[in-house]
């Protein structure tokens, strides 16, 4: 009987450590199946680059914005526009003119080859509306980026995709406060641009010190830099900058050297360039409104627009920022802005 009972035990303990002995080999299988697929995925989305993931019609899609090429904020928006139109079989298109009127006759170009849709930044509107509202009455399904939230359900537009820039503006406001400054000088690098003024109207908003606007010539950097730098040294107690695009940040660097100042060089939009300042701590915060998601989610809707009649965003502005960057975000960054994508 004891014999038996031994037996028994034996017979149950080696059922247990084969049940044992398949786990692990059933988890250590799962742990290499997991890595290989992980890297099937990676070999498949490398050789997907470059080539359609929708078997959709070859529509054709045209950007027409106020600022373009050499600009690096709308070089990233059009990075992320070029990628979603290749994901979504478009063909891409674009145009760009700093004077609202030739904004508004690149549109009427586009209206004229008949493209499959629009998307338009709105940083003059009333350049903008006849043409925007006659690309409506086409039966040409519009979305507005970057500036023009206001304006851009009026104008008949399926959305907008951007920040606000309003709170924006206030968010500056508020970190300005926050770092206990007391005098800041708003630099506006394009008269005319609603975006801009409302960025240093919001600012002015929260902020409990004193904001100062100062308008310079952004097509001619040296003004741009000689302009603020006489600023600082006429006005000693101005102790922080915020310039409304990257590209003048630099510029307002340089300038507070010559000047000698010891004003904060802050700003609005990120780069390569803005995030290597944070680290380096040359600047003090950027607020990043995501171009390269204001350029994928305006082509990627229009598509689905076209595909499914979605419309994203309930009649309210999709909005893609601000968010505040500071140098403890801004090496998790670097990469991405190095990329081109941030």
């Amino acid at each position: 009987m004891a014999t038996v009972r031994t037996g028994v035990r034996v017979r149950a303990l080696s059922a247990v450590l084969a049940a044992v002995l398949g786990v692990s080999a059933l988890a250590g299988c799962s742990s290499t199946g997991g890595k290989r697929a992980e890297e099937e995925r990676a070999r498949q989305a490398a050789s997907a680059q470059g080539r359609a993931a929708v078997n959709t019609p070859k529509w054709t899609v045209a950007m027409v914005t106020h600022s373009g090429d050499g600009d690096t904020f709308w070089d990233i928006v059009q990075n992320g526009a070029k990628q979603a139109a290749v994901k979504d079989n478009i063909d891409f298109l674009y145009a760009h003119s700093d004077e609202g009127q030739q904004q508004a006759q690149l549109v009427q170009s586009y209206i004229d080859k008949k493209v499959d849709g629009l998307i338009v930044s709105l940083a003059k509107p009333d350049a903008m509306k006849d043409v925007v509202t006659k690309a409506v009455r086409a039966g040409i399904p519009v979305i507005t980026v970057n500036s023009g939230a206001e304006q851009s359900k009026s104008f008949g537009a399926l959305t907008h995709i951007g920040q606000d820039e309003s709170i924006a503006g206030e968010a500056v406001g508020d970190e300005l406060g926050a770092r206990g400054r007391k005098k800041a000088l708003c630099v506006i690098h394009e008269q005319g641009n609603v975006g801009l003024e409302q960025r240093c109207a919001g600012a002015g908003k929260n902020f409990g010190g004193q904001l100062e606007n100062l308008y310079v010539d952004g097509t001619n950097m040296p003004d741009v830099q000689a302009s603020i730098e006489a600023k600082l040294q006429s006005d000693k107690s101005i102790d922080a900058v915020v310039t409304l695009g990257a590209p003048f940040a630099d510029a307002a660097v340089k300038a507070k050297q010559g000047a000698g100042s010891d004003a904060e060089i802050d700003t609005f939009d990120l780069n390569a360039k803005v995030a290597a300042g944070l680290t380096a701590g040359t600047l003090g915060f950027a607020v990043d409104q995501q171009p390269y998601l204001q350029g994928y989610e305006a082509v990627d809707l229009l598509w689905l627009y076209r595909y499914n009649a979605d419309v994203l965003g309930g009649g309210r502005p999709v909005l893609t920022g601000p968010q505040i960057i500071t140098k403890k975000d801004a090496g998790a960054l670097a990469a991405y802005t190095e990329r081109g994508t941030r």
